[in-house]
């Protein structure tokens, strides 16, 4: 068991990375939530940025006409009281559990000035001390903050139980909603101040490599991926066209000047999977090797190379593309080699060039987007708010169409909690990369979200689509056992999610 990546700086890099991400996604959710209720006049209890056990960090609400603030202060009880019964005594349940009211507007007003529970239409602002998301809690709502137990006493018009379904269904719909917004924004805001790259597949001229397991599907070294499904394959870097490739039942591919169509069988998936868990990846670009710089007193720089040569052979062998080339340096390793390469049109041969024990030349070379002359297409601030839009459409549908992979005993193991998301992150700090990660993660949590299972927001719309067709609302306790069945479901995929993590980060 290996805890030594602990102690890199670029495993503290992603856990930032990660936890800003993750407060940023949920405080956008639970704001979806907090403006539709507002906006149907219901009441919204607290709003806050990390959780709160006993205590928070800083507390922020208006009582009496003034701006209360309080710092680390222990939790004040809910504007609840006991129910009882005409003798005075506490009503229970069948379980014994003591059943709650709210509060009465004329009861709080009673309360001393300057007490919390005062101004109830004024939601109570915070910051707990666990920094892992947040909630917004909304009075009269069966959830995880409270019980049906709760709710025993006739709805108010400012609970969310006495709204309207239709009120209510926007209501539950606002966290996703403003997921989606959010991812939206992002691209957007990427489109605008970096642009967009576009790689045509038609221009990767040396084609791909592929791995074996590709190559027993069909594909072949070169193959240069123009189709799939018949749908024209446009640009490696859109998430879409990666994943119709990936999942194709029938791919046309161009070799040697000629489409050539692979017919794909049912269930490779998987094993593209464990491929990938293996860092075995289906496709590579075929890069041929051109050279950036030169480091100092290595082959490189004795042989005289300049930025912008192109390696053609080694010792005679032609190396067209990155993946012969280092196979001819690794067999020469420690030795020295004939080199050839092309500059400004010309075959230049240098002799006697070393390769060191590593079998490297101490180059650097040109990027994919050098190499190919990726065009980049730049957007003003009108056109950046459709394309951004465009591709937060295209992302969500990709990451829908990969959804059901999940399904499958191979998907059950890609599955991840923290770990797995953190991972994704740049190990250095990039905020180009990090606001593209965040984006797409929220377009997960977003579609996730909406997944029909009790306690996420889709077992909530579920209620309500019942209710728009049937006249009538499943019972609150109904309900409340719907939702301790959900939390069961999404407790058990955390732990799934979570044993991934550990086999794959500490134990593997």
């Amino acid at each position: 068991m290996d805890l030594s990546f602990l102690l890199t700086q670029s495993f503290w890099i992603k856990t930032i990375e990660l936890l800003l991400a993750f407060t940023i996604l949920v405080v956008s959710h639970e704001l979806g939530h907090f403006l539709f209720a507002k906006l149907f006049k219901t009441r919204v209890d607290k709003f806050y940025a990390f959780f709160n056990p006993n205590f928070s960090l800083v507390r922020v609400k208006r009582v009496d006409g003034k701006l209360r603030v309080r710092f680390f202060s222990s939790n004040i009880e809910d504007a609840v009281v006991e129910m009882k019964d005409e003798k005075g005594n506490v009503k229970k349940d069948e379980k014994d559990n003591t059943l709650y009211r709210p509060m009465t507007d004329q009861e709080r007003a009673e309360l001393p000035e300057g007490d919390w529970r005062r101004d109830p239409d004024n939601t109570e602002y915070g910051i707990g001390w666990i920094p892992l998301g947040g909630y917004c809690r909304i009075v009269g709502m069966v959830d995880e903050t409270q019980s049906a137990a709760n709710l025993a006493s006739e709805p108010e018009p400012y609970e969310f139980r006495s709204k309207s379904a239709w009120k209510r269904l926007l209501i539950m719909l606002g966290g996703v909603m403003f997921n989606l917004l959010l991812a939206m924004i992002i691209y957007s805001g990427l489109m605008y101040t970096q642009g967009e790259h576009v790689i045509p597949f038609e221009k990767i001229t040396l084609g791909m490599d592929f791995s074996e397991t590709a190559e027993k599907l069909g594909f072949r070294d070169g193959d240069i991926p123009v189709k799939a499904d018949g749908h024209k394959l446009e640009n490696m870097n859109n998430m879409n066209d990666l994943n119709d490739l990936i999942m194709a039942k029938e791919v046309t591919v161009l070799r040697n000047g000629k489409d050539t169509i692979i017919n794909i069988p049912k269930g490779y998936f998987s094993q593209l999977e464990a491929d990938a868990k293996n860092g075995i990846q289906f496709m590579t670009v075929r890069m041929p090797v051109v050279v950036k710089s030169a480091l100092l007193n290595q082959g490189g720089e004795k042989a005289g190379l300049k930025e912008g040569d192109r390696m053609v052979a080694v010792n005679g062998q032609p190396t067209p593309s990155f993946s012969e080339f280092s196979t001819e340096l690794l067999k020469n390793k420690g030795k020295n080699i004939a080199l050839e390469f092309e500059r400004d049109g010309k075959l230049i041969t240098v002799n006697n060039v070393p390769v060191d024990d590593a079998g490297k030349l101490g180059i650097q070379l040109a990027s994919l987007e050098e190499v190919y002359n990726t065009e980049v297409l730049h957007y003003n601030f009108f056109q950046s708010i459709p394309r951004g839009i465009k591709k937060g459409v295209e992302q969500t549908i990709g990451y829908i169409k990969q959804l059901k992979m999940i399904f499958t005993p191979e998907g059950a193991k890609s599955v991840g909690s923290f770990g797995t998301i953190g991972s994704i992150f740049p190990s250095t700090w990039n905020w180009v990369g990090f606001w593209d990660i965040t984006a797409f993660i929220s377009i997960v949590l977003a579609v996730m979200n909406v997944l029909p299972i009790p306690i996420l927001d889709g077992g909530h719309v579920l209620f309500l689509l019942y209710e728009m067709i049937t006249g009538r609302q499943p019972s609150e306790k109904f309900q409340e056992i719907a939702m301790k069945i959900g939390l069961i479901l999404i407790l058990a995929l955390m732990v799934l999610a979570i044993g991934n993590d550990i086999f794959r980060f500490v134990i593997k």
